[in-house]
This record gives structure tokens, C-alpha cells and sequence, in this order.
């Protein structure tokens, strides 16, 4: 046995657990940092050959690694745009010279640009809607772009659907006029032609008011006629005749039990198409009570500006407008890799991939091997404190120890030196 080699064991002992004590460190350290995954220092023996009656002592090799996989406990915040992933799945974002990385740090506030910032100060990335709903690509980070929820700019949702329901009384008389007729003597009466309107909002949030005429035709049968309100009569005293024909005519037939049967002979159809805009009238009957329309809604909305965002678990960011109505602009995706304690951890809390983590695979929240994204709410550091102060004493003790078996050494050392006084 070396003494020397005795010394250099105590030193790798001291080294391995020095380095010990520096994981317990960062891990207390950042038992606040939102995201965070906590490290620990593994050992390995280091093993010399020895001969018969001689022991080579070999020492203690360290090595860190990262709990990333191991889930950190939701807090949950007044912010709408501090997001969590629940389950598997990283954030994609990236920091002002344009390199991409992954975190699950989702403490995101809008910076002077309506970029969504983490405190770390990279960026979230997303799918635009811009071009229709969004599709992943699945292993590289290709379409995505920065999200911004800037609220400085106008946004008018064009109508594209709408619904009627109401009751057309079965026992009105056959109009002797009926609407599609266009003519001045058109008799509204709420009993053989019924009128109401609907407003709606083209592509610009200009609004649009449509007039729709159900007029009674024979037993179980009505026509549905709608004009443009803009083209109303203003010098009859009503609003016949308009000065351009019905943008859209339909007739409707109804069961014995009051039911909307068919659309134009088709019993497949609940709707009629007004310029674009499909209008269902599946809740329409034909009973024997007054014509009332109790009912009637259309989608889209006038220029409006963002009041406030939303993110729903799949990811969609949502603009909630001043009006009250939602568009969708942008889908976060999330990320994983086969291996992800495997990962290269980086300063601000994000990781790259590494030789040993696998590739990158992209998708939604909620679809197939991907968690849920919570939003209101921030995923705290894994780090347990109490088994960390723990983890403190024992690497102090056996540090202490290590450098009890050096200064033996060193001892001995001398008493070999002073022999040869």
C-alpha cells in the first residue's frame, strides 16, 4: 500500500463529496426558482489492481444528473398567462439572438412588444392561426413563431353561423301574398307570413342586418325568404317592396308532431345558407300556438380591440376582445425527448438536447404522450428542502471524514521523514 495512494483516495473522497455538497447547494439555492429539477451526485468505486498482500487503494468517482422527469407541485397565480404542464412535455422558446431551447418555466408575462416572456427572458413560442388551425411538425421546430398577444390592435370576426328557434302557428291561413312575391301588399300579421331579423358582421365588422319572411304556403309547408334590410322600402311605410330580390329562399316542411322535417325536400338539412352564413333552424316548430321567434344568434363581431387573453389545455391562446368575443391566434406546442433527465441543462432554466436524451418530438397538449397545459398557474421546483439539509450533513461528515484519512497519511508521511534523522 502507497501512502501516497492512501492521500489520493482521501482527495477523491473530499472532491466527490465537495461536489455533493455543490448540487445541495444549487438545489437550496433555487428550492424557489419556478421549473427548476433538482440534481444529485451519484458515486462509482474506482478500482486498482492489487497483487497478493499489497492493496492498492483506488478512490470514488461523481457524477450529476438531473431529475428533470419528476414533477414539481401547480401553484396556482392571478395571471392567465403564467402556464404549467401537467404531466409530460416542455415548453419550446427562444432568447434574443434566436437559438431554441426547453423549458417548463411558464412564468410568461407580455413584454413591450406583446411577446410572451418568462422571467428568465426567452420567449414562448407557438403556431400562428393565421393560416388556419395549426398542425405540428413533428420533429423539428419549423413554423413556429413568437407569441404575442399585443391588445394594440383592431380585430373584426366575420359572421359565419347563427341559429332561429320559434314556433310558426299551424293553424294560420295560407299567405294570399307571400314574401318571395316582393310585393307592397305584403301583410306581416305574426299569423300567415312572420317577420324577423337577424345582424350579422362581414370580413371588415361592417354590420349586416338580415330580414327573414316565413310566409305559410299549405299545411305543414312555409317558405323562408331573407332581404337585405339595407334594401328596405323607405317610402311605403313598410318594407316592401326591397329593391333587390331575396338573397336567399328556402322552403320548409314539418311533421305531424310540429318538427322541422326537411329543407328544400332535403331531411338532411337543418339550414339555410344566407350570403355564407349558415343559418340552423332546427329548433323551428309548427304548433298549434302563435308564430313567435323566441330566439336568434349569430357568431362574428364588430372591430374590437383585446382586452385580455386565454389559454385553454390544448394550448389555443385565445384574444378575449372588449365585446366580449374570443379569437383563436395562436396553438402552444410542447415537446419531448425519450429521454429527458438526460437532457443539457443550461443557465435560465432551459435544456438542450444531447446525444443521450433523443430527438425532439412535437405535439399538442392532451393528444398522445403529452400532458395538459394549466393555465394560472406555475409548476414549482421539484426540490425536497428537508432531504437536502439531509444530503448537507452527510456530505459534511463524510468530507470530514475523507480529510481525517489524509491528515493520517500526512502523518505518516512525517514519521517516515524524521526516520532518517
Amino acid at each position: 500500500m502507497s501512502l501516497f495512494g492512501t492521500m489520493k483516495t482521501a482527495v477523491s473522497g473530499m472532491n466527490a463529496q465537495a461536489n455533493r455538497l455543490a448540487t445541495v447547494g444549487d438545489n437550496i439555492s433555487n428550492s424557489s426558482t419556478t421549473g427548476y429539477k433538482s440534481a444529485s451526485t451519484s458515486f462509482s468505486s474506482l478500482v486498482l489492481p492489487s497483487t497478493t498482500g499489497t492493496y492498492n487503494s483506488g478512490g470514488v468517482e461523481s457524477n450529476t444528473s438531473y431529475s428533470v422527469s419528476e414533477q414539481g407541485a401547480l401553484e396556482y397565480t392571478t395571471s392567465d398567462t403564467d402556464l404549467a404542464v401537467q404531466g409530460n412535455g416542455f415548453f419550446i422558446v427562444q432568447d434574443s439572438a434566436g437559438n431554441t431551447y426547453l423549458t417548463r418555466n411558464g412564468s410568461f408575462t407580455s413584454d413591450e412588444s406583446g411577446n410572451l416572456v418568462n422571467d428568465a427572458g426567452y420567449t414562448l413560442m407557438g403556431y400562428s392561426y393565421d393560416s388556419g388551425t395549426p398542425t405540428t411538425v413533428v420533429n423539428s421546430y419549423d413554423g413556429l413563431v413568437p407569441v404575442n398577444v399585443s391588445g394594440s390592435t383592431l380585430s373584426a370576426v366575420a359572421s359565419t353561423s347563427g341559429s332561429l328557434s320559434g314556433n310558426l302557428n299551424s293553424a294560420a291561413t295560407d299567405a294570399a301574398v307571400p314574401a318571395s312575391a316582393n310585393d307592397e301588399t305584403v301583410d306581416v300579421d305574426q299569423s300567415s307570413v312572420v317577420k324577423t331579423s337577424l345582424t350579422t358582421y362581414d370580413s371588415l365588422g361592417n354590420t349586416v342586418v338580415y330580414d327573414l319572411y316565413f310566409s305559410k304556403t299549405a299545411d305543414g309547408n312555409w317558405d323562408v325568404d331573407v332581404y337585405n334590410a339595407a334594401d328596405a322600402s323607405t317610402t311605403t311605410g313598410g318594407s316592401f317592396p326591397y329593391s333587390s330580390s331575396a338573397v336567399a329562399s328556402s322552403s320548409l316542411s314539418f311533421d305531424s308532431s310540429g318538427k322541422l322535417a326537411s329543407i328544400d325536400g332535403d331531411a338532411d338539412t337543418t339550414s339555410i345558407s344566407v350570403d355564407g352564413i349558415s343559418i340552423d333552424l332546427s329548433s323551428m316548430t309548427q304548433l298549434s300556438a302563435s308564430s313567435n321567434i323566441s330566439s336568434g344568434t349569430v357568431n362574428g363581431s364588430a372591430p374590437s380591440s383585446i382586452s385580455s387573453v386565454s389559454i385553454d389545455s390544448d394550448g389555443t391562446v385565445n384574444a378575449v376582445y372588449a365585446d366580449g368575443s374570443t379569437k383563436a391566434l395562436y396553438q402552444i406546442p410542447l415537446a419531448t425527448v425519450a429521454s429527458p433527465d438526460n437532457l443539457t441543462v443550461l443557465s435560465g432554466n432551459v435544456y438542450q438536447t444531447s446525444s443521450t436524451s433523443g430527438v425532439v418530438t412535437m405535439g399538442f397538449a392532451g393528444s398522445s404522450g403529452f400532458g395538459s397545459i394549466v393555465s394560472g398557474a406555475l409548476e414549482t421546483s421539484n426540490v425536497d428542502l428537508a432531504s437536502e439539509l439531509t444530503d448537507m450533513i452527510e456530505a459534511q461528515r463524510s468530507y470530514s471524514a475523507n480529510s481525517k484519512v489524509f491528515q493520517t497519511g500526512s502523518d505518516l508521511m512525517d514519521t517516515l521523514i524524521n526516520l532518517v534523522r
